[in-house]
């Protein structure tokens, strides 16, 4: 497991953003508040981002505009993410989709893809209603048709991590372990 103490410097501050991809409910903004804290970095959520630059949800986006105007947002928002300095970006489960999104983020950060299985990604997102995806639908019927969509794409990421029904801080640690590994 991971031990601050013995964690290199150059790992602590990586020198381009670490993008959190996967599906709804796989823990990308629990789990990136918390990275983004122990390697003394900025964090984004770009769901929020979106909204803010909006001055609306993501479900009322999802409404008055449809999915591909909230996309074309999404892909500005994250693009002037990555620009910043070097962070943690929380990004939502269709971003990285996004052709344009997808190559900007493989090319200019570090990938991890959250992935999690399908009962505890349904358990995860039954706990909040902001879902524009999952309204008036059951939860598990959609994020298994998301998920025979997605994972073949969000397995170009540069690093997979399994999300598991357990304590975020361990998914934290994953991380830190497959960074150490991937630079070393």
């Amino acid at each position: 497991m991971y031990s601050p103490g013995l964690m290199p410097n150059a790992l602590i501050r990586p020198d381009r953003s670490i993008v959190l991809v996967g599906l709804m409910g796989a823990g990308k903004s629990t789990v990136g508040r918390r990275l983004a804290k122990r390697l003394g970095l900025g964090f984004a959520d770009s769901d929020e981002e979106i909204e803010r630059a909006a001055d609306q949800s993501i479900s009322e986006i999802f409404e008055h505009f449809g999915e591909a105007n909230f996309r074309d947002g999404e892909r500005r928002v994250i693009a002037r993410l990555i620009e910043g300095p070097p962070k943690v970006i929380a990004t939502g489960g269709g971003a990285f989709m996004n052709e344009g999104t997808r190559r900007l983020i493989l090319e200019r950060c570090i990938a991890i893809w959250l992935d999690a299985d399908i009962e505890t990604l349904a358990e995860r997102v039954s706990r909040r209603e902001h879902r524009p995806l999952l309204k008036n639908k059951d939860p598990r019927t959609v994020l298994r048709q998301l998920a025979e969509v997605r994972n073949p794409i969000y397995s170009e990421a540069h690093l997979r991590i399994r999300s598991e029904e357990t304590p975020h801080e361990r998914t934290v640690d994953a991380i830190l372990e497959a960074l150490a590994t991937r630079a070393a």
